[in-house]
C-alpha cells in the first residue's frame, strides 16, 4: 500500500523512510512541500483527478515553509476523491491548540518528533488496516448500487412483451405460457402494467347500432 510522506526535511524523510522499508513498506513517495505533494496528488491538475501513484496513507508533517501541514491536510480531505485517505500528522508541536487544529483539519493520528520506530510502525499499521478496510467497504458499496440498478432494469423489463406471441386469427385471443387461449386485455394485463379502458369504436357503433350513425 502507498504512502505519501511529506517533510521538507532530508533527514526527517530518510529516517522515516527507513523506519518503514525495514518493516517491508516499499511502496513509497517523498515530497518536500505541500506542493509537491499537491503536485502527486494530482491537486490543481486539471486532466489528473487522480495521485500518479496510489496512496493509502499521508504521514504530513506539521511545520514547512509555505504551505503548513493543517492547511495542506484541510486541502486535501476537501477534495471527494483524496478524502478517504488517511492523514497522519508528524509534529513536534504537542500543545493542546494545536493538535486540536490538526484534528479540525481532517487528520486521523499525530506522531510525536523525535519518532520513534514502535509508534510510528503501530499507528501506521492501524491507519493502513483503517484504509483497507475502507475500501472494501466502497467496493462493497459500488457492487450493491450496480446490482440494484440491474435488478430495478430487470424489473422494468420483466413485464414487457418480447418474441413470438399466438394469436387466433378469428377472435384474437392469445395463447398463454400454459397453452390455454386467454382474452386479449386479460394476457397483456397480467404481461404489462398496461390498463385497459373499454368502449367502441366508430365502425363497430356503425355495425352493431346502425341507428347512432345515420349513413
Amino acid at each position: 500500500m502507498g504512502i505519501l510522506i511529506v517533510d521538507d526535511s532530508p533527514d526527517q524523510q530518510l529516517l522515516l523512510k527507513t523506519i518503514l522499508n525495514k518493516a517491508g513498506h516499499e511502496d513509497l513517495v517523498i515530497a518536500d512541500s505541500a506542493a509537491a505533494a499537491y503536485d502527486h496528488l494530482g491537486i490543481d491538475q486539471p486532466q489528473q483527478n487522480e495521485p500518479a501513484r496510489p496512496i493509502d496513507l499521508i504521514l504530513m508533517d506539521f511545520l514547512m515553509p509555505g504551505i503548513d501541514g493543517v492547511a495542506a491536510t484541510q486541502r486535501i480531505k476537501g477534495l471527494e476523491h483524496l478524502r478517504d485517505i488517511p492523514v497522519i500528522v508528524v509534529t513536534a508541536k504537542t500543545a493542546l491548540g494545536d493538535l486540536q487544529a490538526a484534528f479540525a483539519a481532517g487528520a486521523m493520528d499525530f506522531i510525536t518528533k523525535p519518532v520513534n520506530s514502535v509508534e510510528l510502525l503501530a499507528r501506521v499499521n492501524s491507519a493502513l488496516m483503517l484504509k483497507k478496510e475502507m475500501d472494501c467497504r466502497k467496493t462493497r458499496e459500488m457492487e450493491l448500487r450496480r446490482s440494484n440498478t440491474e435488478l430495478q432494469q430487470a424489473l422494468r423489463e420483466v413485464k414487457v412483451l418480447k418474441g413470438l406471441v399466438p394469436i387466433c386469427a378469428s377472435c384474437k385471443k392469445i395463447r398463454n405460457d400454459q397453452g390455454f387461449w386467454q382474452q386479449l386485455e386479460e394476457y397483456i394485463q397480467q404481461h404489462s402494467e398496461a390498463e385497459f379502458s373499454h368502449g367502441l369504436c366508430t365502425p363497430c357503433i356503425k355495425k352493431h347500432y346502425p341507428g347512432v350513425y345515420p349513413d
